[in-house]
């Protein structure tokens, strides 16, 4: 365990800082609806405090209670998702959701060994719901945390190695202080996030500044130590909007791969960049007309261990094509009920945009 000069020192500092100077202000602050803080930590996974905060609002606004959710079906929850990604987190927290309102009469339990038990909730999460909304002894251990207590304490550890999170978790849960582990929390958490900052570190501002070995060595920017490459594929995605009358075919994504249960045009996935000629000779797309066919648009989605190039075409057909399934036709009225990834989102919204939708059809 790293020698901190003076742990009291780092935690009551902390606590001052928190109380006295600690101006972020965020919805699910102070808040101690178990159910309230495990929606905005499912939404903050994998997301900005900035772009979650927005679904955080409208999730609370259209289910206020945990059975309001449960009892919601599964496609409105994916709409009001949409644009969040990582849509597992959505699938899960539907899950629990249920398993709340079904096993548990509707109220959230009370243990972390109870709420780690749920879909979806990994020990952070649970030590988050276990700490705010019941003042249970968790730390809660994230990214900015990460950074507070490599820089303070100097942690020449790798922060995603096992070695590591073990330390710095035991570090966390040592430095907590009794019957008031939701105020460390937040006060470390938000210490990251608004002083302790990846490159812009504000130590001037800084309650541990005095203290801290970083500072003190001027090697803010070496630390947390990261250890691995995250490697990452292209995938290229060809997708072909095909449109006859007012009514387009939509088809929904298949579990085992990237958005499942998302909608989507008919996709043609290449090994590499295609263009239309080499994608016609696909069997089911080489008979249609391509003087009906129109390149409308690309795009570029970034997720976490791989890249989305796509390629939008729209297919203009007199009648509709019989190798795509016939219930697969949308008309363009009802496009607003189906939740798409980001990327196709964007396209539809662009297509559907230019002057009226029913002229586009």
């Amino acid at each position: 365990m790293p020698d901190f000069p003076d742990k009291a020192f780092f935690t009551q500092s902390l606590l001052h800082w928190h109380s006295t100077e600690n101006s972020r202000e965020l919805p699910w602050k102070n808040e101690t609806d178990p159910y309230k803080i495990w929606l905005s930590e499912i939404i903050l996974q994998q997301t900005r405090a900035e772009q979650g905060l927005p679904y955080y609002l409208k999730f609370t606004e259209a289910y206020p209670t945990i059975t309001d959710l449960a009892a919601a079906e599964d496609e409105v929850v994916f709409k009001l998702w949409q644009g969040l990604g990582y849509y597992n987190r959505c699938r899960n927290m539907l899950a629990t959701a249920r398993i709340v309102a079904n096993d548990y009469n509707g109220v959230f339990p009370n243990t972390y060994e109870q709420i780690l038990a749920l879909k979806g909730i990994g020990p952070y999460t649970a030590a988050a719901i276990a700490s705010f909304a019941f003042k249970l002894p968790h730390a809660v251990v994230d990214g900015n945390v990460y950074r507070v207590l490599s820089r303070c304490f100097g942690i020449e550890v790798s922060s995603d190695s096992t070695e590591g999170k073990v330390l710095f978790l035991e570090l966390a849960n040592e430095l907590l202080p009794k019957g008031q582990s939701n105020l460390f929390n937040q006060a470390i958490m938000d210490l990251g996030a608004t002083v302790c900052t990846p490159a812009a570190f504000k130590c001037l501002e800084c309650p541990l500044a005095s203290k801290c070995t970083a500072n003190s060595l001027r090697r803010q920017s070496d630390f947390p130590v990261r250890s691995k490459k995250v490697v990452v594929k292209t995938r290229y995605f060809n997708y072909f909007l095909f449109r006859c009358g007012n009514d387009v075919w939509l088809q929904k994504r298949a579990e085992g791969d990237i958005w499942h249960n998302l909608f989507e045009p008919y996709l043609v996935e290449t090994n590499e960049v295609a263009n239309l000629t080499a994608l016609l000779k696909n069997e089911h797309l080489s008979a249609i007309d391509t003087t009906k066919t129109t390149l409308a648009g690309k795009s570029s989605q970034r997720l976490t261990h791989r890249v989305i190039e796509a390629v939008f075409y729209t297919v203009d057909c007199a009648t509709k094509p019989t190798f795509l399934p016939t219930d697969g036709w949308v008309n363009v009225k009802d496009i607003h009920k189906y939740a798409f990834p980001k990327t196709v989102a964007d396209f539809m919204e662009r297509i559907m945009g230019n002057a009226s939708a029913p002229t586009l059809f």
